[in-house]
C-alpha cells in the first residue's frame, strides 16, 4: 500500500472511523518503511459532514458527478461566447443536475445511518455548485478527498441564483461576429509559426522546472521535519529509558536502606541484651 490507495482508503471510511483509520493506515505505512507517506497521512483532516457526504457522492455515484463536470464545461463556453439564450437554456439542467446529486446524496448518508441536516445540505449543494463553476474545483470534488466544504461566490455572467446576469440576447449579427471571430482565432493557432511554438514551449518548459525545484525543496523540506521528529522521538525513548534505569535504582537503594535499617535494629536490641546481661553478671559477681 502506497500513500495514495492510503489516503483513498481512508477517506472512504466512515466519518465516525476517519481517525482510528488514519492511525491505522499511518501504522502500517510506517511499518512498510513510508515514513513520509506515514506522516503525510497523518496531517489529513477529518472531513466535515458536507465534505463527508461529497466524498461518498463521488465514490458511488462517479458517473453523475462526471456529468456535472461536463455540464460546467458547457456553462463555461456559453460564458465565453456571450451566448445568452444558451446560458438560458443551460440553467435549468444546473438546478435539476444539483437536485439530483443531493437527493442521490441524502439516500446514499442515509444507508450509512447519517441523516443531513439543512444546513449540511446548502452546503453539499454549494460544494457541487462550485464544482460545476470550477474546474479545480470539480477535480477536488471528483477525487473524493474534501475536508472541508466548498462555495464559489459568482460565476462571470451568473448570478447568485444562477440565472444569466448583463447577458443580452446575441443578435444575428452579433452571433455571425462571435462565429467569425472564433474561426479567426482557430486561424491564427493553426498558422503559428515554428518559432513561437518552440518559444512557448521553452517557457512551459521552464515553468514546469520551477515547479520542480519547487517541490523538491518542499519535499526536503518535509523530509527535514520527518527527520527531526524521528530525532526528537529517539531522544524521548533514551531519557525515558534513563528514567527506568533512575527509578529501578532508587528502588534498589530504598530497599539496601530498609534492609540496614532492620539490621540495625536488631544489632541495637541484640546489644541492649547483651548490657543487660553484663549488669546482671555483675551483680552475682559483687554478691559472692
Amino acid at each position: 500500500m502506497d500513500f495514495e490507495d492510503a489516503a483513498d482508503e481512508l477517506y472512504a471510511a466512515p466519518a465516525a472511523d476517519f481517525i482510528a483509520t488514519r492511525n491505522q493506515l499511518a501504522k502500517q505505512l510506517k511499518a512498510d518503511g513510508d515514513q513520509l507517506g506515514s506522516t503525510r497521512l497523518k496531517a489529513l483532516r477529518k472531513p466535515t459532514v458536507a465534505a463527508w457526504v461529497a466524498n461518498l457522492l463521488a465514490r458511488q455515484r462517479p458517473d453523475d458527478l462526471d456529468d456535472l463536470l461536463a455540464l460546467g464545461d458547457e456553462f463555461r463556453e456559453a460564458t465565453a461566447d456571450l451566448d445568452g439564450d444558451r446560458l438560458r437554456e443551460l440553467t435549468p439542467r444546473r438546478h435539476q443536475v444539483i437536485d439530483g446529486l443531493v437527493r442521490a446524496a441524502t439516500e446514499l448518508a442515509g444507508e450509512q445511518g447519517q441523516k443531513l441536516s439543512a444546513d449540511v445540505g446548502q452546503k453539499l449543494r454549494e460544494t457541487l455548485d462550485a464544482a460545476l463553476i470550477d474546474p479545480a474545483a470539480g477535480d477536488a470534488v471528483r477525487e473524493g478527498r474534501l475536508s472541508s466544504a466548498l462555495r464559489h461566490v459568482g460565476f462571470g455572467v451568473v448570478d447568485e441564483s444562477g440565472e444569466p446576469s448583463n447577458v443580452t440576447p446575441l443578435t444575428d449579427d452579433r452571433r455571425r461576429a462571435a462565429q467569425e471571430r472564433r474561426k479567426a482565432a482557430k486561424a491564427h493557432e493553426d498558422e503559428e509559426s515554428a518559432a513561437a511554438k518552440a518559444e512557448r514551449e521553452q517557457a512551459e518548459r521552464e515553468e514546469e522546472e520551477r515547479e520542480a525545484a519547487i517541490r523538491a525543496e518542499a519535499q526536503q523540506e518535509l523530509e527535514d521535519a520527518v527527520a527531526a521528529a524521528e530525532q526528537a522521538e529517539a531522544t524521548v525513548e533514551e531519557l525515558d529509558a534513563q528514567l527506568t534505569e533512575a527509578q529501578e535504582a532508587l528502588e534498589e537503594a530504598r530497599e539496601t536502606v530498609r534492609r540496614v535499617t532492620a539490621e540495625l535494629d536488631e544489632a541495637r536490641k541484640a546489644a541492649r541484651d547483651r548490657q543487660k546481661e553484663s549488669r546482671e553478671a555483675r551483680k552475682r559477681y559483687n554478691r559472692l
